[in-house]
């Protein structure tokens, strides 16, 4: 029996590698599943999703700029337009249901699913939920989420805890830390920080870095270091400039099990797929949350950590402090050790096959 499923979420690898994985687990399950994704024209999911093997269509929408409130001026018409073209997708396309992951795309298709009598499903990754999910969800069928006592944002019936589907390749990867630092052509006896400031860098971390550059490599630290496209070149400079040669500068790392592996601490931000993957690695964190994320939720996630003593959190405006935060962590074993036991505790193997089978078991029933 084939399936007809649509998925749309994107912006960003937060909600795009989610919706891929969750993708991946129905196909496993269900092989003669037909996915569509919806994404936002221009957006890294017109990209990231046909590498992954699936077709999507692309909506002209974007979000809404709280900070530069003149760039809003095209946005009524680009979710009158992204609506029209959603109504049309999914008239055409047929789904037995829609699965939105959040990003620009997901309202207009969960809502012209909604109007075409489709049931809906939401994954949500944070611990403070974006406003067009809190939106929908007295809508959605089910609700799929990765931290516990989301009751206060959603219908208490609706909520499954699943945890953040992860990429197969770190929630499975068999790969040694001697394998990973071969990969990276890496030393094993001198520690390696992994620096990542999500899929499209991090400004203040990278600045932070730059600052912190000399004494990391008095220190003989190495570096795997993914600035993100603006400030490769950049990176690359200040590297050579002190003759670095211990840093591996990456404006995105695609092999991210072998960062992962090879790591003995991560400065990274906290959005909720950086987490759940970071959770599975099980290595010592510093968090520095975006404190521009919507509702600041990316200092939820890392303080839902920071509470079971799973993870350190500097707050971005605090971002000199941390070379301090590093020298505690990297000369400390026990509390290197600490950390790490405290956030492997928390790792969720098997989200995308739970929330997969929520899904299928929702088509049944409405079969039936």
């Amino acid at each position: 029996m084939k399936i007809k499923i649509i998925i749309s979420g994107g912006g960003t690898g937060g909600h795009i590698f989610p919706a891929i994985a969750i993708a991946n687990a129905l196909r496993k399950l269900h092989p003669d599943s037909e996915i569509l994704f919806i994404g936002a024209k221009g957006k890294m999911e017109t990209k990231k999703v046909p590498d992954a093997g699936y077709p999507i269509k692309g909506l002209w929408i974007s979000g809404w700029q709280r900070r530069q409130i003149l760039a809003n001026i095209w946005f009524p018409l680009k979710l009158l337009v992204s609506m029209i073209k959603a109504r049309q997708i999914i008239r055409q396309f047929k789904p037995q249901i829609v699965i939105g992951t959040g990003g620009y795309a997901s309202g207009p298709a969960l809502k012209a699913a909604i109007q075409a009598r489709v049931p809906v499903v939401i994954q949500e990754q944070n611990s403070f939920p974006g406003i067009t999910n809190r939106i929908l969800a007295n809508k959605a069928t089910e609700i799929y989420t990765a931290y516990e006592g989301m009751e206060k944002f959603f219908p208490a019936d609706k909520i499954k805890l699943c945890g953040n589907p992860v990429r197969s390749e770190i929630s499975r990867s068999k790969v040694t830390k001697e394998e990973a630092r071969m990969f990276f052509d890496l030393q094993n006896d001198l520690p390696v920080i992994l620096v990542v400031g999500g899929s499209q860098g991090a400004k203040s971390i990278n600045e932070a870095l730059v600052e912190m550059l000399p004494q990391l490599k008095n220190e003989k630290v190495q570096l795997i270091w993914q600035t993100g496209k603006t400030f490769y070149s950049k990176a690359l400079f200040e590297v050579q400039e002190i003759q670095y040669e211990q840093v591996r500068v990456r404006d995105f790392i695609k092999n991210m099990n072998m960062a992962y592996a090879a790591a003995d601490l991560v400065i990274s931000r906290a959005g909720a797929l950086a987490i759940a993957e970071l959770c599975l690695a099980g290595k010592p964190v510093i968090f520095v949350p975006f404190p521009a994320a919507a509702g600041d939720h990316q200092t939820a996630n890392a303080k839902a950590l920071e509470t079971r003593n799973a993870a350190v959190v500097i707050a971005d405006k605090n971002v000199k402090d941390l070379m301090s935060a590093v020298e505690t962590i990297l000369h400390n074993s026990e509390k290197a050790t600490s950390l790490s036991k405290a956030i492997k505790a928390m790792a969720i193997n098997d989200a995308d096959m739970c929330i997969a089978h929520n899904i299928l078991q929702i088509v049944k029933n409405d079969k039936a």
